[in-house]
């Protein structure tokens, strides 16, 4: 007896490249057409690998590009550009073209260019061809100006052109002491 006259609800939808709203009910999908979820296992768009602050790794990292350090590594790492940030800690040897230490690093770094920032925390010895260091950086073992890449790089290589086996003659160094303040080049 009393009714209330049905209303029809449309909802409507923007389409990309359309700035009028669009009826949901013309954007049909196919009952057969199943939606496909993003691969899990896709390549990363950028050439950068980070490890996270709650990230420890213990082996070998060997990277074509550039690699960042938030977390703990146990071992060698060998990368294009490697940034140990602050905070991070590598007990092992690094290998790269560019290196920039902001964190804790206990071993032995090969690296053309090497920049200690100022809460950079090294033990060991720096074999390079330019070595930065900030004011309160703290540097405490040997460091070696190589005269050419060469010196720094044994003969067995990667694809990527870095070293696949530990040299079994270490070059000669220069030991030198660096306090708090004090840069050297």
């Amino acid at each position: 007896m009393f009714s209330k006259p049905k209303s029809k609800i449309v909802h409507t939808v923007q389409t990309e490249g359309s700035s009028d709203p669009v009826p949901s009910a013309q954007l049909t999908r196919s009952p057969k057409t199943p939606i496909e979820p993003p691969a899990a296992n896709t390549e990363p768009t950028g050439e950068i690998a980070s490890i996270s602050s709650g990230t420890s790794i213990i082996g070998k990292i060997v990277c074509d590009g550039s690699v960042n350090i938030f977390g703990r590594i146990e071992g060698e790492v060998r990368g294009a550009s490697v940034n140990v940030c602050e905070g991070a800690r590598v007990d092992g040897n690094l290998f790269a073209d560019e290196l920039i230490i902001g964190g804790t690093v206990r071993g032995t770094v090969e690296a053309t260019r090497v920049k200690l920032q100022s809460t950079a925390d090294v033990e060991g010895d720096i074999c390079h061809q330019l070595l930065s260091i900030e004011e309160n950086a703290r540097f405490e073992g040997t460091s070696k100006r190589a005269a050419k890449e060469t010196d720094m790089q044994p003969n067995v290589q990667s694809s990527a052109g870095w070293p696949l086996q530990s040299r079994e003659s270490q070059p000669e160094v220069v030991p030198i002491a660096i306090s708090p303040g004090v840069a050297s080049e």
